[in-house]
């Protein structure tokens, strides 16, 4: 199993003047250090005008720095929004990362996740899979050498070449945003990567890796002539503390995260300074539904999050992303959390590695047959509005 670091850039308030700046500086260094203790992958997101939820508008920008003070994290966009960026500009910022990072980007495409942010780049939120489906078709051409040119439904390019190109061939590992579980199929049959968050049971994990891996087999259906990259990703959300007190008291506002993504996905435009998402959220915190919301995940000590580790690499999950940057987790918490997952924890799964991909040749090469599980049952919202549906843990 491999470990990521997730980076939303969350800006709770109250501001000052020189809180972005101390928010940037302090993922670099985690970043930093993540790469010095030997994570494997460091996620950045890409989202606008998202006040407190995400100040990551530009992760092109922050994942160049960091490429520049680490050697070996593979810089994961999760994901560039290929809804509100024109493809070619994509493979451009893309393919020039790639070469100052001597071929470490995982590039995770997605649709963008609510019309605040949207709608003032004139796309409209119904269109955005279809946007989305045109973008990939666009998109993947230009990262060949020589020219390229694409007439679609919503994008026109005339002949150009688009420079420079990445480094690694044919372009960097696909990676499709799975904010709704049954993005998940969709993923294994595009052939790409899923990017998704964490299953509320084992039982629910099994059923969607299934699901994954055989529509990935079976149903395989690529948008356009790309590399496949049969791969799971789940986020989690993260503190490593010596007792599981400490955690908690540590991660205290760590599910802001989800409650901040569900207050954007389910309001219309948000008007700026219209709404003070922190003190809303203590207020919801302490309610049944925010004390549920406050469960689960990967808090606690190195023993209790080895017991619940074991349960994702059972599912097969490929790669577990740590949220250790979300709501008011401190830059000394999350230093020393990252430190303690690493000495106490992380080799372990690390060793598990070459079990997990024996498992995965032996399922693609038909060796091993997944059963078809059925998923609805397992149906539950990835992200809801934490206020007006049950929470999961």
């Amino acid at each position: 199993m491999k470990f990521g670091v997730f980076y939303e850039h969350q800006l709770p308030k109250p501001w000052d003047e020189e809180a972005e700046y101390r928010l940037l500086q302090n993922s670099l260094e985690q970043i930093e250090l993540a790469d010095r203790l030997g994570y494997d992958y460091a996620w950045e997101v890409e989202h606008h005008f998202m006040e407190e939820y995400s100040h990551s508008s530009a992760p092109e920008v922050f994942l160049a720095a960091a490429s520049q003070r680490t050697k070996h994290i593979r810089l994961g966009h999760g994901i560039i929004q290929l809804t509100t960026n024109h493809p070619a500009r994509v493979a451009e910022r893309v393919s020039t990362l790639d070469l100052l990072s001597s071929g470490r980007v995982e590039l995770g495409i997605g649709e963008g996740s609510s019309v605040t942010e949207l709608h003032p780049f004139d796309r409209r939120f119904r269109d955005k899979r279809s946007i989305w489906e045109d973008a990939v078709r666009c998109l993947i051409p230009m990262f060949a050498d020589g020219g390229t040119e694409y007439h679609g439904e919503h994008f026109d390019f005339p002949l150009r070449n688009v420079v420079p190109k990445p480094r690694q061939k044919p372009h960097p590992p696909l990676w499709v945003a799975c904010s709704q579980l049954e993005t998940i199929r969709m993923a294994g049959m595009r052939g790409m990567g899923a990017l998704g968050f964490q299953f509320v049971s084992a039982e629910a994990a099994k059923a969607w890796v299934h699901a994954y891996y055989n529509s990935f087999t079976k149903r395989l259906d690529k948008l356009a002539d790309y590399a496949t990259n049969p791969s799971i990703a789940v986020v989690s959300q993260f503190m490593c503390a010596p007792t599981d007190e400490e955690a908690e008291q540590m991660a205290e506002g760590s599910s802001f995260f989800q409650f901040a993504l569900g207050f954007y996905n389910s309001h219309g435009p948000v008007e700026p300074g219209s709404v003070d998402l922190w003190s809303e959220f203590l207020e919801f915190r302490d309610t049944p539904k925010g004390q549920a919301a406050r469960k689960g995940g990967l808090i606690g000590s190195p023993e209790t999050i080895r017991e619940r580790l074991h349960r994702f690499a059972e599912s097969h999950v490929d790669q577990v992303i740590l949220l250790n940057q979300a709501g008011k987790n401190s830059h000394e918490d999350i230093v020393s959390s990252l430190e303690l997952f690493a000495r106490e924890v992380m080799p372990e799964f690390h060793a598990l590695e070459s079990e997990q991909q024996t498992w995965k040749a032996g399922v693609l090469a038909g060796e091993i047959e997944l059963e078809e599980v059925d998923t609805d049952p397992y149906k539950v919202r990835t992200y809801v509005d934490p206020s007006k549906e049950p929470a999961t843990s």
